[in-house]
C-alpha cells in the first residue's frame, strides 16, 4: 500500500491540538450488538468536528481477548471483530481527515496477548527455544523449580510470574494474559518498527505508546529493590535508543508520538522529549493533583520547567481510561487521584465536583500546549457504580475485590435521552450497565442546553482554535489575591480560577470571553470558577 502522507508533514499541530480519547467499546455502538464500534464512531464524526477537537485517539482496536481492555493485543494488522474491519478503520481515519481530524493509535510495546502467535508458539516450542527468547521465560527457584524466578511486584496487583506445564516461568508485569516481550531481541524491535509503518501508512497521524517507561528490562531480572538504581524495569536507559530509532520512522510521514510516561524524576522524564524522541509525554502531575491552588500552580510550573529544557510542549489532561472521573473526584474529601486509594462507597458531592470540573476545562485549555479530553468528560459524567457481579476490569480482581477497578469510567456514552440505552445504540443491553440517570447526561440534550457543559466544552475549543493567543506559547503568572490563580498568555488572553471560599474581583479587563458558571451581582467570580478576560 502506498504511504499516505500528509501534505502538512512539517506542521506542529501537536503542539497546541486538543485531542479526543476514543475508547471505541464504549463510544457508539453502530450494528446494535451491545458494543461501541468503529461504524458508530464514524457515525459521530459530525459531532466531533462540532465539539472542535483536532485529532482523535483510539484505544486499542486490534485484534485482543479483551483481558484488559483490548492492552493485550493478538495482532496488530487486524481489527477486533467486535469493532469491525480493517477496511473501516482505513475509512475512519479518512474520513475524520476529511473533516480536520486527524488520528493516533495506540501501541503496548511491553507486552502482546497470550493468544498472540508468537506465545503461542513459545509455548509449543518448548525450554530453550528460539521462540521463547521473545519473551522472559526462566527457570523457577527453589528445589524443584517452584518458586517465582523473582519477586517483581505486579502493575495490578498479584503474581508477575506464571508457570506453564513444563516447568519454566513467564513473566508479565500486568495479567498472565500479557506476557511481556524481550527487547533485547531484534524481532521484537523489528516487528514493533513495521507495525509504526504499517499505520502511517493507513493514514494515523500519530501514536500514543502504552506503558512507554516499561519495556526495556535488566537481562538478569535481579530481585526488586526500592531505591535499585538503575530500576530493574522501569526507565532504562536501553529505552532511548528504541525511540529514537521509532523517531526515524515516524519523521519519515510526519507522524508523532505521545508516550505514557510515568516518572516522578523532572530531568529524567524530559529525557524521553528530546528532539530525536517522542514529541510529547502525558503529564500525570497535573491530572493526579488535588483541587488546591498551591498545588495546582506547582504542577503547572514544574510541568513547565521540566518540558522547558528539551523544547517539548506540555500535555494537560484532566481524566483518562484509567482513572476516576472529573466530576466524582473533584467532589471528593480528597480530590487528589492514586491508584492505591480508589475504594467502594467513598462518598462524592456532584453538584460540587461538576462546579469544578467545568473550572478546571477552562484551566486546561487556557494552559500552553496540548490538551487531552476524554470521551464523556464534555458531557460531565460522574463515575458510574458498576454492580460487582458486572465488573470486568482485571485490577479489580488481582486485588481480591477490594479495588473497584476502571470500569465506572468506561460506561457506555448517553447520546440520545430518549431513546433505548440512551442511544449509544444498541439493541441488546451495553457490555457496561448504564446508571438510571444516563438519559440527564444524552448529548441531544445538552446540546440544547447553553449553560451544559457540552456547550462549555464547545465554546471553549472554539475559542481556543480561534485566538492565537491560547495552544503553545508563555505563560506569565498575575498578582492574585489568595486562592485565585490568574495568568496571562499572548495576546492578551487571562485565564482567572477562583479556588478560594469568597468571591474574588476580576483582574483589569476589556471584555470577558467566557466563564465556567454566572458571575455575581457585583462581577465577582464566585469560588469554583474559572473566566476567560481579554486585558
Amino acid at each position: 500500500m502506498a504511504a499516505n502522507r500528509p501534505a502538512e508533514a512539517t506542521d506542529d499541530w501537536w503542539r497546541s491540538a486538543a485531542i479526543y480519547q476514543v475508547y471505541v467499546r464504549s463510544f457508539a455502538d453502530g450494528d446494535g450488538d451491545g458494543t461501541g464500534d468503529l461504524a458508530g464512531v464514524r457515525a459521530k464524526l459530525p459531532y466531533l468536528a462540532e465539539l472542535g477537537v483536532d485529532a482523535l485517539w483510539f484505544t486499542p482496536w486490534y485484534l485482543s481477548p479483551l483481558a484488559d481492555g483490548g492492552y493485550d493485543v493478538a495482532d496488530y494488522r487486524t481489527i477486533d471483530p467486535a469493532f469491525g474491519t480493517l477496511a473501516e478503520a482505513e475509512k475512519l481515519i479518512a474520513e475524520a481527515r476529511q473533516l480536520g481530524i486527524r488520528s493516533i493509535v495506540d501501541i503496548v510495546p511491553n507486552h502482546v496477548s497470550d493468544q498472540h502467535p508468537w506465545f503461542r508458539a513459545a509455548l509449543t516450542a518448548g525450554p530453550g527455544s528460539p521462540e521463547r527468547e521473545l519473551f522472559h521465560f526462566r527457570a523457577g527457584r527453589g528445589e524443584h523449580g517452584e518458586l517465582p524466578p523473582n519477586d517483581w511486584p505486579s502493575q495490578f496487583g498479584g503474581e508477575t510470574w506464571t508457570r506453564v506445564p513444563d516447568g519454566e516461568w513467564y513473566l508479565h508485569l500486568f495479567t498472565p494474559q500479557q506476557p511481556d516481550l524481550n527487547w533485547a531481541h531484534p524481532a521484537v524491535r523489528e516487528e514493533h518498527e513495521d507495525v509504526l509503518r504499517f499505520w502511517f501508512e493507513r493514514g494515523a497521524a500519530g501514536v500514543r505508546i502504552d506503558s512507554a517507561a516499561l519495556p526495556a528490562k535488566d537481562p538478569a531480572l535481579p530481585d526488586f529493590t526500592e531505591g535499585r538504581d538503575p530500576h530493574p524495569y522501569i526507565d532504562r536507559d536501553e529505552l532511548h535508543d528504541i525511540y529514537r530509532s521509532w523517531r526515524a520512522i515516524a519523521d519519515e510521514f510526519g507522524g508523532i508520538f505521545v508516550g505514557e510516561v510515568w516518572l516522578p524524576d523532572a530531568e529524567r522524564f524530559a529525557r524521553y522529549l528530546r528532539p530525536d524522541e517522542l514529541h510529547t509525554a502525558f503529564n500525570f502531575a497535573f491530572m493526579s493533583c488535588p483541587w488546591d491552588p498551591a498545588r495546582l500552580r506547582a504542577a503547572i510550573d514544574d510541568t513547565l520547567a521540566e518540558h522547558a529544557p528539551v523544547g517539548a510542549p506540555a500535555t494537560w489532561v484532566l481524566c483518562n481510561h484509567d482513572v476516576t472521573r472529573t466530576v466524582t473526584r473533584y467532589g471528593r474529601a480528597d480530590t487528589g487521584f492514586d491508584f492505591a486509594a480508589k475504594e467502594f462507597g467513598t462518598p462524592t458531592d456532584l453538584a460540587l465536583g461538576t462546579r469544578r470540573a467545568r473550572a478546571a476545562a477552562l484551566l486546561s485549555l487556557a494552559l500552553p500546549g496540548s490538551v487531552y479530553l476524554y470521551q464523556g468528560e464534555e458531557l460531565g459524567l460522574p463515575e458510574a457504580d458498576i454492580p460487582r457481579d458486572r465488573i470486568q476490569d482485571p485490577m479489580h480482581f488481582r486485588t481480591g475485590g477490594t479495588d473497584p477497578g476502571r470500569d465506572g469510567c468506561r460506561v457506555p456514552l448517553p447520546w440520545n435521552e430518549g431513546a433505548p440505552w440512551s442511544g449509544f445504540g444498541s439493541t441488546d443491553e451495553p457490555w457496561l450497565p448504564q446508571p438510571e440517570d444516563w438519559p440527564s447526561y444524552a448529548a441531544d440534550r445538552q446540546a440544547a442546553d447553553p449553560g451544559s457543559m457540552l456547550s462549555l466544552y464547545r465554546a471553549a475549543l472554539r475559542i481556543r482554535r480561534t485566538e492565537p493567543g491560547f495552544g503553545d506559547g508563555p505563560l506569565r503568572w498575575l498578582p492574585a489575591e489568595r486562592g485565585v490563580l490568574s495568568f496571562t498568555r499572548t495576546e492578551g488572553l487571562v485565564c482567572v480560577v477562583n479556588l478560594a471560599d469568597e468571591p474574588a474581583a476580576l483582574p483589569g479587563h476589556t471584555g470577558v470571553l467566557l466563564t465556567s458558571g454566572p458571575l455575581d451581582e457585583d462581577g465577582r467570580l464566585p469560588r469554583d470558577t474559572a473566566a476567560w478576560l481579554r486585558a
